[in-house]
């Protein structure tokens, strides 16, 4: 049984800043890919951001610049920090995670609400 919990979202200003957390828990052997994507109302699901379990990442043009990813395996966390924040970046927040128990498997997050709003 593997959870993924996501969280650090909220409502913030144009231009201000959150750092969201993924939290993968269970019988694990090994985190792989951990991935991060977002849906606002009306849009298609958006892949934001990637991290390999060799650290490499991976960004949608749209938040190059901005966001950070990254990864702590000792706490099979991985944080989206996200910088200079646009009304354009509300949406759900869901992490994806590419996880190693007797086979792989990838699995979602519940997801975490971030609304940029003045």
């Amino acid at each position: 049984q593997v959870q993924v919990v996501e969280s650090g979202g909220g409502l913030v200003q144009p231009g201000g800043s959150l750092r969201l957390s993924c939290v993968v828990s269970g019988d694990i052997l090994k985190i792989y890919d951990i991935k991060w994507y977002r849906q606002a109302p009306g849009n298609e699901r958006e892949l934001v951001a990637t991290v390999s379990n060799d650290g490499h990442t991976d960004y949608a043009d749209s938040v190059k610049g901005r966001f950070t990813i990254s990864r702590d395996d000792a706490q099979n966390t991985a944080y989206l920090q996200m910088n200079s924040l646009k009304p354009e970046d509300t949406a759900v927040y869901r992490c994806y995670a590419q996880v190693l128990i007797t086979t792989f498997n990838w699995y979602w997050g519940q997801g975490t609400q971030v609304t940029v709003s003045s």
